[in-house]
């Protein structure tokens, strides 16, 4: 633990600094490549739509006095799958309190449901009175798309005038957005890969991840605009303060997001291995893979992505500049420095008095003549001519006040 702290303070003060803005091509490259993977799932692939938006039936037995047990969860969908009937072949099956068991299929014919009913009874021992059968249309579950994609853009809208009016800088709300996009399409390409089925359970963790994305990624857009709000008094340049500024927030990020993804990773593999189906495996999924791939979007897209769209601004560039310069000066502090040459006057000390041609007399000038000095090295001015040559002070032969106590000032 004393590590990481001792990394956090390094990171935070500069002494150590990890470039995220200067390689932001490899990140692009890398971010790219993952985006279109899920794209392409979505489009080859697609999704697992739930019954809830495509519709289908539902079937609901009640077992009183007897404790539904994960085991008979399990007996009862390995026996509807194994009915032969194509709706059937990949049924939801899980529990609802303590004594009912819910199994829902794709559409069915008259003589399927009976099937289905017959089976469902047999592993339960249920009688008809204790079951129960619905048929689920598709238009309640384009109704929860509908609301959903409405939820999505009002929430869009929001986001980009929050972050404009609290930041002022509207390149940083496109960068925002475009790290919102970046990890919907990640979460859905992965639901695609994987065969989750897509409920509104899904729809609710896709919601939910918007808003931990921006969390941490306004974090971060609030330290860079701390770091650049002078870039001449810093003596530093727009990149390097936002790469600061990831820096200085990257422990917080990984530790926070840690602390998430712990819970969510337990209920993850909750609902995957023990339950096997259910809203809490749909929710966990699009929860986990939405904040590890929004901690990622905001450390490795956001910030680099603001850093690049600000390198075509004036001030932006004239802070390169400035740095480039100090580069070059602090790199070699003599390189400025004229080299000999035979046709050089030859002086000596100012002051020093000679025949033209000696040591300390320019050659073709008297001695102490004025004129335009050469052009001083390293800042591109010319210095001022001397009024005339420099002489023994007066003042060197007098004795120098020293400084006295307050109590004997005055006293002799």
């Amino acid at each position: 633990m004393s590590k990481i702290t001792r990394l956090g303070n390094e990171l935070y003060t500069g002494r150590k600094s990890i470039d995220f803005v200067g390689r932001r091509w490899l990140w692009y490259t890398i971010s790219g490549v993952i985006v279109v993977v899920a794209i392409l799932a979505l489009t080859l692939k697609g999704l697992n739509w739930g019954i809830e938006f495509t519709g289908g039936a539902e079937f609901r037995v009640t077992t009183p006095g007897q404790t539904v047990s994960q085991d008979e969860v399990d007996q009862v969908r390995q026996e509807v799958a194994a009915t032969g009937i194509d709706a059937a072949s990949a049924p939801v099956v899980s529990s609802s309190g303590t004594d009912t068991i819910l199994v829902q299929t794709e559409p069915l014919t008259d003589a399927e449901s009976v099937t289905v009913t017959q089976v469902i009874l047999d592993v339960t021992g249920g009688t008809e009175s204790d079951f129960s059968q619905s048929e689920i249309g598709p238009s309640w579950g384009a109704e929860v798309a509908q609301r959903a994609l409405l939820g999505l853009g009002v929430f869009l809208v929001l986001v980009t005038l929050f972050i404009w009016a609290y930041f002022r800088e509207w390149k940083m709300s496109v960068a925002a957005l475009v790290a919102l996009a970046h990890d919907l399409i990640i979460t859905t390409g992965v639901y695609a890969l994987s065969g989750f089925e897509v409920s509104p359970a899904t729809v609710t963790g896709l919601l939910t991840i918007l808003g931990f994305s921006l969390y941490d990624t306004v974090v971060v857009f609030d330290k860079v605009r701390e770091n650049t709000k002078d870039l001449r008094a810093r003596r530093t340049t727009y990149a390097a303060a936002a790469n600061l500024a990831v820096n200085q927030t990257l422990v917080r990020s990984i530790n926070t997001s840690i602390v998430a993804l712990i819970p969510v990773g337990c209920i993850l593999y909750v609902g995957v291995v023990q339950l096997g189906s259910g809203a809490m495996k749909d929710l966990a999924l699009a929860l986990f893979v939405g904040m590890a791939a929004g901690v990622y979007s905001s450390i490795f897209i956001a910030t680099p992505l603001v850093a690049h769209l600000k390198s075509s601004e004036s001030e932006v560039q004239a802070a390169e500049r400035r740095a480039k310069a100090r580069e070059r000066q602090q790199a070699d502090r003599y390189a400025t420095v004229p080299s000999f040459s035979e046709d050089m006057p030859i002086t000596d000390e100012p002051g020093a008095g000679g025949e033209p041609g000696a040591e300390g007399t320019p050659v073709g000038g008297a001695s102490g003549s004025s004129g335009a000095r050469p052009e001083a090295s390293g800042r591109g001015r010319v210095a001022p001519a001397s009024r005339g040559p420099v002489q023994q002070s007066s003042a060197s032969g007098r004795q120098q006040p020293t400084r006295q106590p307050r109590s004997k000032r005055g006293k002799k």
